[in-house]
């Protein structure tokens, strides 16, 4: 077979995210597709505004390859832009409107979009970036101009499978942000998991409250309407918005995360509220009290998802078990998912033996396929064809993975990241400390909360003033929730190579 002919036969049988839509608004062109609770989108209408948004975004002179970058809350012109720049077999950088000036521009730099979506509520927030490279189009009055002023037209196909589609950005072990690329390819994939492992039907409605910049959103969104199910689009954690839907709308599955659940759950049993029908709750049970897991699942008349996946690998690796409806878990271990290979390897990656703890390591097609402008981090990352996640797993005799911990300390907080580095970076950048050590504490309501110890050089420097300077140079979730001053640098328990050991700095907590 000559190439040419090969070639042909690959693009008969690619398929794109941006076909997913056009599918099914050609099957179900008046069914309702996205919903914002104040306007509603039929997918007819959603396809033709992306069509008429990647003709606007061409005549910018995005094609394929190009970035294009949001900042925004969640709205329905999100998800417009999603399909629009797949369409074009452009990536859409979704940016992480929490993250602090410094970081939001190292975001925008490391990509280097030709247009930029801003709406509103962060115009300001752009401006201090000073990007005066990118076209800027503004949501709402300026963004809507421009669509009917675009052709309707369907744009050409271009977009091949392992395109990118998505850049979403992770915590840097580094201190700054990594832009995780996500092909059609991988979310492709992450929709058949969902439908596979998590029982997604077309019926199946979505309420998008988490930021769409992150995975458990975006991800989901897009799995949904690719089956002609309805997306929900709410601009956070609104708990009477949430209430109200869960009362009135079917869904697929309710993402609930440490820092607002608590909320629901009382706002649930002061109401009264009785849900229309929900397959599935929740999100990191390990974070999670095992009252509120279970108190959750009986007022929502759901099971609990025992979830753990990452921006890296989607729902995988081991996202397949459930809590039954009320159960309240002593046992957290894992159930594993379909559609990957997976290892449990030690630092030579050899394989460990079962019952000992060792690095996930995987290989299957939802995986992203790496970091942006981070050559020798992917090469590191994916050593020997597989993608090391940096999370440790016990394999028990029941054939379960048991998560141990992380081999890069990570602070699992509210469903954000956080790597110590992050924080350790800002205080060390004062001339007034000494050494700075980051640690993870358990927290009621968000899982997880960072403390950090500091040595300084000035005794003279308080506590407040140390949150000065982290309020100054970190985003708000990632904001110490305690400062403790120790006497020397002396005082922090150090390795032979003369590293410091976070789980004995840890046990100062207790």
């Amino acid at each position: 077979m000559d190439s040419a002919t090969a070639q042909l036969i690959r693009r008969a049988g690619s398929a794109t995210v941006g076909d997913l839509l056009r599918t099914q608004a050609r099957r179900v062109p008046q069914r309702i597709a996205l919903d914002d609770g104040v306007s509603q989108r039929t997918y007819a209408k959603l396809d033709e505004r992306v069509d008429r948004l990647a003709n606007c975004l061409a005549t910018l002179g995005v094609g394929r390859g190009s970035r294009v970058a949001i900042l925004s809350e969640n709205r329905s012109e999100y998800i417009e832009a999603v399909f629009a720049s797949a369409r074009l077999g452009a990536i859409l950088c979704a940016l992480n409107w929490r993250l602090t000036q410094g970081e939001l521009a190292h975001c925008v730099n490391l990509v280097e979009p030709l247009v930029t979506l801003v709406s509103p509520r962060f115009a300001d927030a752009h401006a201090a970036l000073g990007d005066g490279k990118a076209a800027t189009i503004m949501l709402g009055t300026d963004y809507e101009a421009r669509l009917a002023l675009a052709t309707a037209a369907e744009p050409p196909d271009v977009a091949e499978p392992e395109d990118g589609l998505v850049i979403l950005y992770t915590s840097g072990t580094t201190g700054m942000p990594k832009g995780a690329l996500v092909s059609h390819r991988a979310q492709l994939a992450r929709m058949d998991l969902s439908r596979i492992d998590f029982a997604l039907e077309e019926a199946d409605g979505f309420v998008a409250w988490a930021p769409l910049f992150h995975m458990v959103s975006l991800d989901h969104a897009l799995h949904v309407l690719g089956v002609g199910g309805k997306v929900l689009v709410v601009d956070g954690p609104d708990i009477a918005r949430l209430t109200q839907l869960i009362a009135t709308e079917r869904q697929w599955w309710l993402v609930l995360i440490p820092g607002m659940i608590e909320r629901l759950v009382a706002a649930l049993r002061a109401a009264a509220v009785v849900p229309l029908g929900i397959k599935m709750i929740g999100a990191l049970p390990d974070l999670v009290p095992a009252q509120l897991v279970g108190e959750a699942s009986r007022l929502l008349r759901a099971p609990y998802l025992n979830s753990f996946g990452s921006t890296e690998t989607g729902m995988l690796p081991v996202c397949g078990g459930r809590f039954a409806i009320g159960d309240e878990p002593v046992r957290l271990a894992k159930t594993h998912n379909s559609m990957y290979r997976w290892r449990l390897v030690d630092g030579d990656d050899a394989d460990v033996r079962p019952g000992e703890a060792g690095e996930m390591a995987l290989r299957g097609p939802t995986l992203f396929s790496g970091y942006w402008n981070m050559e020798a981090v992917n090469a590191h990352e994916f050593r020997g064809g597989w993608f090391h996640m940096g999370d440790m797993f016990v394999e028990e005799a029941d054939g379960k993975l048991n998560f141990v911990d992380r081999s890069k300390y990570l602070i699992k907080s509210g469903g954000e990241n956080i790597y110590p580095i992050e924080i350790e970076r800002v205080l060390m950048a004062d001339a007034r400390v000494a050494e700075a050590v980051v640690v993870r504490r358990r927290d009621a309501a968000w899982g997880e909360v960072p403390v950090a110890f500091v040595a300084v050089h000035d005794r003279a420097v308080t506590v407040d003033a140390l949150l000065q300077v982290c309020r100054a140079g970190l985003a708000s979730y990632k904001l110490p929730k305690e400062i403790r001053i120790v006497a020397s640098q002396d005082d922090f328990p150090r390795s032979t190579s003369g590293k410091v050991q976070r789980q004995q700095v840890e046990r100062w907590l207790d």
